[in-house]
């Protein structure tokens, strides 16, 4: 004999949910089971309901409180207390009717049980417990049913007929429109997570079109100055600095389109390297210690990340002339360290300029670079917040400020 080792697959229907009504019936799909009604009326005609003058108007009432339970219940400008009133009404007219008319008047009790299930669906659920609406509406009018039907000297067949009819009409109509309620909740949290989402991968290409630009275009300002400067009195260097522009340019075209397509960074060897050259054409001098293994590749893009908005925060806003990176991974987490000598944006470009132009070997590079940041751009930019953002998202810190013994550090956490 063979034995499932695995649960089989469920059958799943091929449902579009955007195709199902979002409402569910109205109060006019229980309105017409009043055609039901035709039972006790073929009774009157033929006399077997009398008095004939008491008959009709019953049957008339039962009517007309019915279809205002049916219409009050989906009326939400109504209180619901308004259809509970008029069941209880309608409870009233079904068991006087039946009691005094027996035969056929017994169908009035499934469209009793019909507009108790309109009325229950329609209730607030309690958040614990038991289903108290459904209990007390449904338990309640089936049990009238049965007193009802007894006193009036029925058989057991057609008092377990009557309530059998009250209880499915209540069950079935109260279950079905819980179900569309569900379905309604259902399509608007849909609704409501792709809305998310889309301000997500806004906020997502936007911080990533920052933090891949902001660095990569200060380097290309800082360069083409240069080369303004010194076109004229050294045209190999400045070639040279040109030829930098046009790698830096395609490098960042290819960023950009890797950001479209949803790749989030080009990892933290890579943006180690970039750190060290943007910082040592700007006048920086880099030092980078790593300890540890290699990281995985979500840890290892986020502090590729960390590195990159740091070390464009030295070269814009420092006015650093030492700037030292730290790598450490213990195997629980991972951490990047960014500490510069600095003092701030204001004295950034004399104090690079000093330090270049005193170098003994201040050729014409070291000449030009100090031109250069002498028209640096000046601060801006939210590239922390969007850093602390990707941090918080994987569970990670970032902490920024005064470095202990001057200048200004940058520390950022994530886990593995």
């Amino acid at each position: 004999m063979k034995l499932w080792k695995d649960a089989p697959p469920r059958r799943t229907p091929d449902l579009d949910l955007d195709k199902l009504d979002r409402n569910g019936p109205e109060g006019g799909a229980f309105v017409f089971w009043l055609v039901i009604l035709l039972w006790p009326l073929r009774d009157v005609v033929e006399g077997r309901s009398q008095p004939v003058w008491a008959a009709v108007p019953a049957l008339l009432a039962f009517t007309v409180v019915h279809i205002a339970v049916a219409r009050t219940a989906f009326d939400g400008r109504v209180p619901i207390k308004v259809p509970v009133g008029l069941l209880i009404v309608e409870a009233g007219v079904a068991s006087a009717s039946t009691a005094a008319f027996g035969h056929r008047w017994f169908t009035l009790w499934p469209l009793l049980g019909l507009a108790t299930g309109v009325v229950v669906g329609h209730m607030p659920r309690q958040t614990k417990g038991p289903e108290l609406p459904m209990l007390v509406g449904i338990g309640g009018v089936s049990a009238l049913c049965i007193i009802v039907s007894a006193a009036a000297g029925e058989d057991g067949q057609t008092i377990l007929g009557s309530w059998y009819g009250v209880v499915t009409a209540a069950l079935v109509t109260a279950v079905l429109l819980r179900l569309f309620t569900v379905i309604r909740m259902l399509r608007e949290a849909r609704e409501e997570l792709a809305k998310a989402a889309v301000e997500q991968e806004r906020l997502r290409f936007s911080r990533d079109l920052h933090d891949l630009l902001g660095h990569t275009l200060s380097l290309m300002v800082v360069k083409a100055q240069a080369v303004r400067l010194v076109a004229e009195r050294d045209p190999a260097v400045a070639a040279e600095q040109a030829a930098d522009i046009e790698n830096v340019g395609r490098q960042a075209l290819g960023e950009v389109r890797q950001a479209v397509s949803g790749y989030r960074g080009r990892g933290l060897g890579d943006e180690l390297d970039a750190a060290v050259t943007a910082l040592a054409d700007s006048g920086v001098d880099a030092a980078v210690r790593r300890a540890g293994p290699p990281l995985p590749p979500e840890p290892d893009a986020l502090l590729g990340w960390a590195v990159r908005e740091g070390v464009t925060n030295v070269i814009r806003h420092s006015g650093a002339r030492h700037c030292t990176i730290t790598i450490r991974n213990d195997g629980g987490s991972a951490t990047v360290q960014i500490i510069d000598d600095g003092t701030g944006p204001g004295r950034h470009t004399a104090e690079a300029v000093d330090t270049m132009q005193a170098d003994e070997a201040g050729g014409n590079g070291d000449r030009l670079r100090a031109d250069a940041l002498r028209l640096s751009l000046g601060p801006g930019g939210h590239g922390l917040r969007g850093l602390a953002e990707r941090m918080e998202a994987a569970g990670g810190t970032l902490e920024t400020g005064p470095a202990p013994g001057g200048g200004f550090l940058l520390t950022a956490t994530v886990p593995i």
